[in-house]
């Protein structure tokens, strides 16, 4: 269960860490299928939705393996969402970012498709799993604590985006944590300036009002969709109007990728 001292953290500071959430056999299930992809999918890696310089992507996990539909439930991400967004959410992306050694892939502060709490309040939140180490100097995420109750996004407040905010902090932490984050609160990589390679996995979930950022019933194939639980079609949208309609119009918004 949630304690009350998260549901605070999570709603004063706007994120959640979650250390030691993933299991060593999951991570290093996870790592593998991961680096099987990129080698695979090369130079088309992540064009499902979009591409990075300095950094590998991937998009359309789901479609990719089993053991992806084994992250997208966890119950302690899956409750903090619940806490965040309300009790009516779906997942929106499983993508893995991974920034390239010595590779300037720094990004401008940002909110997670451009999103602004309307009236009904907050409507995304991602989970950053951390399947390296995060330091200082391998592209952590840098944010700014409590600003996704500004109700504003930094390309409106800030001169330049790009710029070390005074109020950031960068986000740290062991392999194998997981960090859930009020994806309106202001955040950005850091340059990876190391040698090594730095990877996350990115479980993005959104209100059942909005779109998916990545369509995932146009994007998953028959056969992966006729072998999910009941649970995870759900969670996915897979059997509901009102997604089909919004996400087959409206999906695809990014907070700074073009």
């Amino acid at each position: 269960m949630l304690s009350e001292p998260h549901k605070r953290q999570l709603d004063e500071q706007g994120y959640l860490i979650l250390q030691n959430l993933i299991s060593h056999e999951l991570l290093e299930g996870l790592r593998a299928r991961i680096e099987q992809l990129f080698a695979e999918e090369g130079d088309k890696a992540g064009s499902e939705f979009r591409q990075e310089p300095a950094a590998r992507r991937l998009a359309n996990l789901l479609n990719k393996g089993e053991i992806f539909e084994l992250a997208i439930e966890t119950p302690a991400v899956i409750e903090c969402m619940e806490h965040v967004l309300g009790a009516e959410f779906k997942l929106s992306s499983l993508n893995v970012r991974s920034a390239d050694p010595y590779g300037d892939c720094s990004q401008p502060l940002h909110a997670d498709s451009g999103a602004v709490a309307d009236e009904r309040g907050y409507w995304v939140c991602n989970s950053v799993w951390m399947l390296d180490d995060f330091t200082t100097e391998n592209g952590a995420i840098r944010m700014v604590p409590g600003s996704h109750k500004f109700r504003r996004l930094p390309q409106e407040a800030l001169a330049d985006p790009v710029a070390p905010h005074p109020d950031e902090v960068l986000l740290t932490g062991r392999a194998g944590t997981v960090v859930v984050m009020n994806a309106h609160m202001w955040h950005g990589a850091t340059a990876n300036r190391t040698g090594g390679q730095r990877r996350a996995m990115h479980a993005f979930y959104t209100r059942r009002d909005k779109p998916q950022q990545q369509y995932q019933k146009k994007l998953l194939s028959v056969e992966v969709q006729s072998r999910l639980s009941p649970s995870l079609r759900k969670l996915l949208a897979l059997d509901d109007p009102l997604n089909d309609e919004l996400s087959s119009r409206m999906s695809g918004a990014s907070g700074f990728l073009k």
